[in-house]
């Protein structure tokens, strides 16, 4: 079957890996799902991520992180802008999330930055998604 929003795909397994406790979850492979890894172990939200070459595409392991009480730590996840319509933001629009509590991802002439690092650096671009 194929994916018609890997994106969201990634969101939806690392969100239905947490409610199920799982130590790690396994996505298929790609660069902008690894930058996206990347931004989350940045910002705390994952413990860790791995990109493993196999024959074809590559498998992405990503290690989920969770609190004391074993609750994940990530709340929610959205994903804004999709195949059928695209989000664009201006750097001056760019708004935090949650009170900065949270972070927008975009995907930016200077590849994938969060909403702090795109009003550091003042530019703009698609809005991928959200998470807090």
């Amino acid at each position: 079957m194929a994916i018609t929003d890997p994106i969201a795909d990634m969101l939806t397994r690392i969100r239905n890996a947490g409610k199920a406790k799982q130590n790690s979850v396994d996505i298929p492979g790609s660069k902008i799902k690894t930058e996206l890894a990347k931004v989350m172990k940045v910002e705390g939200f994952i413990r860790n991520y791995k990109f493993i070459k196999d024959g074809k595409q590559g498998i992405l392991r990503i290690y989920l992180k969770y609190g004391d009480d074993q609750s994940h730590v990530i709340l929610e996840m959205n994903r804004i802008s999709k195949p059928s319509r695209r989000i664009f933001t201006r750097a001056s629009d760019v708004q935090p999330i949650y009170n900065g509590m949270g972070v927008a991802v975009l995907s930016t002439s200077k590849g994938i930055l969060t909403d702090k690092q795109a009003r550091k650096e003042n530019v703009g671009g698609e809005i991928l998604c959200t998470i807090f």
